[in-house]
């Protein structure tokens, strides 16, 4: 054994070991354990002939129908996506992503609203100075009711499905884009609600806390550094959320919003699976788009930092 081997094996043995991560790691293989043998899962279901000729099937009609059964063309095949779209991608795409776009603001401004009484370093008796003045047992626990409620509030945005919403919505505010849009932003609001909380609770204090000394107020910090700080981060989480928010309004199209689902649902109905899959790649062209704009927009951030 060389001297290199030696330290290797000494380093492996004087390596950091955690009681609790073994035993998570353990709980959470039996747990999988459990979970496939109760719920009956048989790989066998998925390779039995049957399967096998559905997929054969599907992916033969997904191809473009005048190219079924003959071999690929791309002219023809742009010739077929070309009319298949001709007055109605325009429609799919900007009715889908107004909706979004909608949804994701909305969420964004309640979402930044309820994060301020969420967060437990700012809403508190002296934010970001907890040890500068003794604090009254009752505006302390006051405050600490201000934020159990508000994250309690954002637990019941975001644990209602989007498609709940919808529903219930629809019988309020009757048929049309409205009903689709809140049902996105209640939902999303919940959650970056409870993301922007957590990134305002573990964000340096530095620049915080300087300001709360020369005595500014809650609101003063929150403008003045808690969001221009944390923006970047706040940008992540946004446009993840509307890449989501995309999806969903093309699955919300699937009970009569017109959007992107809309035309999924007709393709689907009419057994057009060709036009089906055309639909869902605008879909996943959207969600590119939105993907760059996002880099683009941090990297903005990052540089005027």
């Amino acid at each position: 054994m060389t001297e290199r081997d030696a330290e290797i094996r000494a380093l492996r043995r004087a390596r950091p070991r955690s009681r609790f991560l073994r035993w998570s790691v353990a709980a959470l293989l039996a747990i999988t354990l459990f979970a496939w043998i109760d719920g009956g899962f048989d790989l066998g279901e998925l390779l039995t002939p049957r399967s096998k000729r559905n997929v054969a099937r599907f992916l033969q009609e997904i191809r473009p129908y005048p190219l079924q059964g003959r071999d690929w063309d791309w002219g023809v095949a742009a010739a077929w996506a070309g009319e298949s779209l001709d007055g109605k991608w325009a429609n799919a795409i900007g009715s889908t992503v107004a909706m979004s776009v909608a949804a994701i603001v909305l969420a964004a401004l309640l979402a930044g609203i309820a994060s301020l009484t969420a967060a437990r370093n700012l809403a508190c008796a002296e934010p970001f100075l907890p040890a500068a003045r003794r604090v009254g047992v009752l505006r302390a626990w006051a405050w600490r009711g201000v934020v159990g409620l508000t994250r309690l509030f954002l637990i019941f945005l975001r644990a209602v499905p989007e498609y709940v919403w919808a529903f219930l919505l629809l019988n309020l505010m009757g048929v049309g884009p409205w009903p689709a849009v809140a049902a996105l932003a209640l939902h999303n609001a919940g959650i970056l609600g409870k993301l922007f909380a957590e990134v305002t609770e573990n964000m340096e204090p530095g620049v915080p806390r300087a300001l709360r000394g020369l005595g500014a107020t809650r609101l003063q910090i929150a403008v003045s550094a808690v969001f221009p700080i944390n923006l970047g981060r706040y940008l992540l989480y946004f446009f993840y959320r509307w890449e989501t928010c995309v999806r969903e309004a093309a699955v919300l199209g699937l009970l009569g919003f017109v959007s992107l689902g809309w035309y999924i649902q007709q393709a689907r109905a009419a057994v057009r699976y060709d036009e089906m899959v055309l639909f869902i790649l605008l879909g996943v062209g959207i969600i590119l788009c939105g993907d760059l704009l996002s880099t683009l927009a941090r990297s903005a951030v990052r540089r005027s930092g």
